[in-house]
């Protein structure tokens, strides 16, 4: 009977991870052929790159690119900073109401972030960075899953490590630098792909702060390039979101095990 139940659930996986595939499987087919050819699945058509060419010509991808790269950059800057400090406290230093804190930082996770459009909007707007690469970045910057993880993480280093540091002289800021940082490699790799591939992928706050091509990042500029005004032809558009996704692609599947391993790690300890 355990026999049976394991089939059914790898052939139950399968059959999950064949729908959630599906769609960028479509999407690499069509980008390499005809609009014909790709919606009657013609397997005999030819291929061409054609699709890529019109789509590089019909919008400043390279400046989208360059936006994005920017500012995921930026966020992920600001959030190592910001969890790093926030989750060696949390995990390492004694002060009142530490319990009572760290729950208020989760609540945040149970807090979808387009409750706050308005509010973000507003201050982004008081502050000057309206339409700014940093207008956009800043409000993601306090992460409460990255400040969980990264104090997952350090309690997990031993204490013997921190006090040996001590000894040596090291202050608070020291012990973090040369003990609990390097400890920290895995999770901080595991959380980068995560952060880089949420914002990445972001598109309605950036929507609605950027209205230039100089701060739009790629998810906006794509779906400025789909819009039905613009005219819809699925194979440029495919190949266009293929380009759009291809360096997270990559990304993962240089990294996929410390990516899977951190988080195994963290859940664990």
């Amino acid at each position: 009977m355990s026999a049976i139940s394991r089939h059914i659930e790898t052939f139950g996986a399968l059959l999950l991870a064949l729908v959630w595939i599906s769609p960028l499987v479509f999407a690499f087919w069509a980008a390499f052929h005809a609009t014909s050819d790709a919606v009657n699945m013609n397997l005999f058509a030819p291929w061409t790159l054609d699709n890529f060419h019109t789509a590089w010509e019909g919008a400043p991808w390279l400046r989208y690119f360059l936006n994005t790269f920017i500012l995921v950059t930026l966020v992920l800057i600001g959030q190592f900073v910001v969890t790093t400090l926030s989750g060696f406290a949390f995990a390492k230093i004694e002060f009142p109401g530490k319990d009572f804190v760290f729950i208020l930082v989760l609540m945040q996770l149970f807090i979808l972030p387009e409750v706050l459009i308005v509010e973000n909007y507003a201050m982004v707007s008081r502050i000057g960075l309206f339409d700014t690469i940093l207008g956009v970045g800043m409000p993601y910057m306090a992460s409460a899953f990255g400040i969980f993880l990264m104090r997952q993480a350090f309690k997990s280093v031993p204490i013997e490590l921190h006090e040996a540091a001590r000894v040596e002289g090291c202050g608070w800021l020291g012990i973090l630098w040369r003990v609990y940082v390097p400890l920290a490699r895995p999770t901080y790799l595991a959380y980068a792909l995560v952060s880089v591939s949420t914002h990445w992928n972001n598109f309605l706050w950036p929507l609605i702060v950027t209205n230039s091509a100089d701060t739009r990042p790629l998810t906006v500029g794509l779906s400025i390039f789909g819009a039905p005004e613009n005219g819809v032809d699925i194979s440029v558009i495919s190949a266009a979101t293929m380009m759009s996704v291809a360096p997270l692609l990559v990304a993962f599947l240089v990294f996929q095990r410390q990516f899977v391993q951190a988080f195994l790690r963290a859940g664990i300890k």
